[in-house]
């Protein structure tokens, strides 16, 4: 085409396009949004509507129902032009067709379109031709986009995937990042693993490099660490090759595409390469990285339970310790009380099942008989009765002296899933724990006898009055409930003290039963008891008094009565903490005074 072709209508479509290449060239490019836009163009160009682009495989011999299009494809053999024929405007008929070039090398591309005909009238055959070659150089313009930020994005992929490879200690996270960068760059092939490590992998293509079922484009690839490619079946070898060794290849096929050019072996070359390294480095210090965790974990794990922790603490802190560093699925700890077992708070809940039953009864006869740790690749067969869920289990003792005092248990579901060092680590974090627990619970007992009144169990009258002060300071309103029972000098000496400290336990067992959690019931003094209700209202205070006093008088043995005085205060009222115990004292002797076995409010209250 003469360059120096320049008629108004051609310079006009030239300018279109490069305005519309101007708009793409700094944006991130979308080759749809530009054949819309390029679309529309000659749309305005041509004064018309009707247009169509289709492309045809060259080496196929085109079938097709539209004659027009048939007619085009077979009379079009120039380089840029065109098809023209005179007809008659109507639906799917068209005047005029072009092929274009720089499509692809296997497809051509066509556009039909209805153009106006007193504008075609005025177009010669250069103001065609021209159309023809600008177009055909911006559909090679944006193929040659495209493929440039193609080549780039994967690139740039290949650097991040890289970077997130070798900043991981996971090889199942490297290899999902691997499999995820081939995905982003070439979705149409599919991927799969061959790993020389016998690892579990979840959720991945991952099989065992099998030395007698690999092809020999497998073999060579893991063997000579290079790329192989086995042309017949389209599939290619890359090997995950590290500074001192291969670690299993990757296979790639492509047999959905056709072809792989050397562009896309090298991408998948370096991106084996990276992960191969990323592995390796994984492998490396793996090792130092177990063993410093097995002292870091005992030497941890002294530290935190020597200190002052509670018992719930100590039992949270090696069930949490014990999940991380065995990978376990359950924990249990397990107390004997004689010949019973007691299964400790901060066990799996596995162990109040049947089948946890069953493996708690399996345990301790063993241990009672054995007096040594053990663990069991396989429990399946081991247990009477039972398929098992868990097939893998270390069972440690807990030992203070010679005494058995209990064991651990830790399961996993694969069989032969622990190894002889994690059971050694095991059995090394219950020695250092045992004597933690042992100390946490008789740290716990004593703090009970400080708070606790030793013949009712309920709480100190100390521990009632730092609770109350504290609900004084924070909460919004409370009720104190001051507890005589009738009478009571009576049952002493009609039946003597011994009972009269039962009918003391009675009393006190029925008020606990008879209030909250949050409520506090204490002894008072002699046959005086008190209940504090934090944030309860006066309404509530009174109905729980008077269920109370009635649960008393039909369940003890000898029967007794009890007299109640209450006291209330709320933030519109809010008293001292000595006000509130005298109104509760005069209340009480207000119900003394009407008879007994009553509740009466504090006039402060009213």
């Amino acid at each position: 085409m003469n360059q120096r072709y320049e008629s108004k209508w051609a310079m006009s479509w030239k300018a279109l396009l490069y305005d519309l290449m101007a708009g793409f060239r700094d944006a991130l490019f979308d080759a749809e949004q530009l054949q819309k836009e390029w679309l529309c163009l000659v749309g305005q160009q041509f004064h018309t509507s009707q247009l169509r682009l289709f492309h045809r495989d060259r080496q196929t011999q085109p079938t097709c129902a539209d004659e027009q299009e048939l007619a085009l494809i077979k009379a079009v053999d120039a380089p840029y032009l065109l098809y023209k024929e005179e007809t008659s405007k109507g639906p799917g008929l068209y005047n005029l067709g072009f092929r274009l070039s720089g499509f692809c090398k296997e497809k051509q591309l066509y556009l039909l379109l209805n153009a106006d005909e007193e504008l075609l009238s005025d177009l010669t055959e250069e103001d065609l031709l021209f159309f023809a070659e600008e177009s055909s150089r911006l559909i090679q313009w944006a193929k040659d986009r495209q493929e440039i930020e193609g080549r780039v994005n994967r690139y740039k992929d290949l650097f991040d995937a890289t970077g997130k490879l070798h900043s991981s200690t996971d090889i199942e996270f490297v290899l999902k990042e691997i499999i995820a960068a081939l995905e982003k760059a070439f979705p149409l092939y599919s991927y799969h693993f061959l790993m020389a490590m016998e690892r579990s992998y979840t959720g991945l293509p991952v099989s065992h490099f099998n030395f007698d079922d690999v092809s020999e484009e497998g073999m060579a690839s893991y063997t000579k660490g290079t790329i192989e490619v086995d042309d017949i079946c389209s599939i290619l070898y890359a090997p995950l090759i590290g500074k001192q060794g291969v670690y299993g290849v990757l296979k790639v096929n492509f047999a959905r595409e056709g072809q792989l050019p050397e562009m896309k072996k090298e991408f998948i070359r370096m991106l084996a390469a990276a992960g191969g390294g990323a592995i390796e480095k994984v492998m490396l210090y793996e090792q130092s990285r177990q063993l410093n965790a097995d002292l870091q974990l005992i030497n941890d794990a002294s530290h935190k339970l020597n200190s002052s922790l509670r018992f719930s603490d100590v039992l949270s802190f090696l069930h949490a310790q014990i999940t991380h560093s065995f990978r376990a699925c359950e924990v249990g700890f397990i107390f004997l009380n004689g010949a019973e077992t007691d299964i400790i708070s901060g066990s799996s809940s596995f162990f109040l099942e049947a089948e946890g039953q069953e493996l708690i009864r399996f345990t301790a006869n063993q241990l009672r008989k054995e007096k040594e740790a053990f663990f069991i690749g396989e429990l399946e067969g081991k247990l009477e009765g039972v398929l098992p869920t868990f097939h893998a289990m270390m069972a440690v003792p807990m030992e203070q002296g010679t005494e058995l005092n209990g064991f651990c248990i830790v399961l996993r579901r694969e069989p032969y899933s622990f190894t002889f060092e994690m059971y050694k680590l095991l059995q090394s974090l219950i020695h250092h724990s045992t004597l933690a627990l042992a100390n946490a619970m008789l740290r716990e007992k004593l703090e009970k006898m400080v708070i606790t009144d030793h013949l009712t169990k309920l709480y100190s009258r100390g521990y009632l009055d730092r609770s109350l002060q504290k609900s004084l300071e924070k909460d919004e309103k409370g009720v104190f409930l001051l507890v005589d029972i009738d009478n009571f000098k009576k049952v002493n000496d009609t039946y003597g003290h011994q009972v009269g400290d039962e009918i003391l336990i009675q009393v006190a067992q029925i008020m606990k039963a008879a209030i909250g959690k949050e409520d506090m019931a204490a002894r008072w003094g002699g046959e005086e008891l008190a209940v504090y209700f934090p944030n309860c209202s006066l309404e509530e205070g009174v109905a729980t008094a008077e269920t109370m006093i009635a649960k008393i008088a039909a369940n003890t043995t000898p029967a007794v009565t009890v007299s109640c005085g209450l006291s209330f205060w709320s933030n519109e009222n809010p008293p001292s903490k000595k006000q509130l115990f005298n109104y509760a004292d005069a209340a009480l002797y207000e119900a003394k005074e009407a008879g007994k076995n009553r509740i009466t409010v504090g006039h402060y209250c009213k």
